[in-house]
């Protein structure tokens, strides 16, 4: 597909570009342009692709995604190279959940070549919005909404593709703390739900129990399963991760209601290189807590796009807490996390080819 390119005509001061780069913050800042491809099923399906000016998008009050929340997103980082360059970190594996999510949510598929190069346009347009801070890279935000006009309850006709771009300083300040998790008695997802898809439903439906962990002085809320609920299942917005005294490490299945995390495919595949056992298991709340207080239980990590790896220090709910560990970083977190961000930054070699230079 051929991207018309438009270049803002006001873009940011380089002085204010600058000194808004010193300290990113995350997701509150944005690069001047972003990218818009159009569906309609009566033209042919997708069109008319443009790397433009950010702005406000222009929705009829009826349009699909406002009433039934047909919506979709991925997100994904941009780094900095040790070579100066810049680079994706497996781009290809978010094109294909974006469309995994797409089914799920009646949408059209979006070519996987097209969400790449969407992905690439944008960063060349705004290749001087890389914050310079230590951790800095450039978070892309693509996501697909419902335009069509119309009230009546079915798959719209008519859709938005969008990538935006956020400059994004490190998720932790001072290097990656143990995180302390509130268990909910809410649930995210129930089987045949719409779990393993990345829609803004799921995410909505989080806030109130991530509310309640934050005012409880929690870092992340814990959800278990919808229906027995004993199993341990995933954060409001990370996978987990539970390394043993044995060298084995469990991580929750993907059941249908779990998200499947990028970050999760790839520390399974690290995790197994360092000589460890990794098992896609299921592990109930009361397993963990008692293989915390016998000591069998290492380490617990939990791991995401945005935060990429940080251990869990403390695990808390209605029937009291328990302590992972001696409540500090783990030495497997930390060796994991370390190696991760350095195939992502290119300063450990990519043997899985997961990498994507954009020059």
């Amino acid at each position: 597909m051929d991207f018309t390119r438009i270049l803002h005509p006001a873009p940011m001061p380089a002085a204010e570009r600058d000194a808004a780069l010193a300290n990113p913050g995350f997701g509150t800042l944005f690069s001047d342009h972003m990218v818009t491809i159009d569906y309609d099923e009566a033209k042919g399906g997708w069109h008319n692709a443009v790397v433009g000016p950010r702005g406000p998008l222009s929705l009829d009050p009826s349009a699909a995604v406002l009433h039934y929340a047909q919506e979709i997103f991925e997100g994904l980082k941009a780094y900095k190279q040790v070579d100066g360059s810049t680079a994706l970190f497996r781009p290809d594996a978010n094109a294909r959940r974006f469309n995994a999510s797409a089914d799920r949510l009646a949408m059209p598929h979006l070519p996987e070549e097209t969400f790449l190069e969407s992905i690439r346009q944008l960063v060349a347009a705004d290749r001087d919005w890389f914050p310079s801070v230590e951790g800095g890279s450039l978070y892309l935000r693509p996501f697909m909404i419902a335009t069509e006009a119309f009230l009546g309850v079915r798959p719209a006709r008519q859709y938005k593709f969008i990538v935006i771009a956020s400059p994004a300083g490190s998720y932790f300040k001072g290097g990656p703390k143990p995180v302390s998790i509130w268990i909910s008695d809410y649930t995210r997802a129930a089987p045949g739900g719409t779990g393993a898809a990345k829609c803004g439903g799921n995410y909505a439906a989080s806030l109130v129990p991530t509310g309640e962990a934050f005012a409880r002085g929690h870092d992340q809320v814990l959800f278990l399963d919808a229906v027995e609920r004993k199993w341990v299942e995933e954060l409001g917005g990370m996978n987990l991760f539970f390394v043993f005294d044995d060298g084995r490490v469990i991580t929750p299945p993907l059941t249908g209601t779990i998200l499947p995390g990028i970050t999760r495919d790839s520390l399974i595949q690290l995790l197994r290189e360092e000589g460890l056992t990794v098992e896609e298991g299921m592990y109930s709340i009361d397993q963990w807590r008692e293989d915390a207080a016998s000591g069998k239980l290492l380490e617990t990590l939990a791991c995401g796009t945005a935060a990429v790896v940080t251990p869990v220090g403390k695990v808390a709910g209605p029937d009291g807490e328990f302590e992972i560990g001696s409540g500090g970083p783990g030495q497997i977190t930390m060796k994991i996390r370390e190696k991760l961000v350095g195939i992502q930054k290119g300063e450990v070699a990519d043997t899985h080819g997961w990498v994507m230079k954009l020059g």
